[in-house]
């Protein structure tokens, strides 16, 4: 037994490995293409509700592309501390 109370292990704890770099990055882009697909969204319905915004159709996609880029590179940059912050439950 260790001090905590649970099982002593040895020392040779094993753990699943993390996402891979490759897993990160497509979860990191489909994350980033909710995010531009969920701007535009709001976009067309603040069109429909409240009238023209103060930028065209070419300025509304360039800000979808913009908030999509920003969103992924948010993903990429803290899947990894959510998931060593906190582990997946098994329960």
């Amino acid at each position: 037994m260790n001090g905590d109370g649970g099982r002593a292990t040895g020392g040779s704890e094993t753990r699943a490995p993390g996402p891979t770099k490759r897993a990160r990055a497509k979860s990191a882009a489909l994350w980033g293409l909710v995010g531009g697909f969920s701007f535009l969204v709001l976009a067309q319905g603040f069109r429909i509700a409240a009238g023209d915004l103060p930028v065209g159709y070419g300025g509304v996609i360039g800000l979808a592309a913009a908030v999509a880029v920003a969103s992924g590179g948010i993903a990429y940059a803290t899947e990894h501390r959510l998931r060593t912050k906190h582990p997946k439950r098994r329960t």
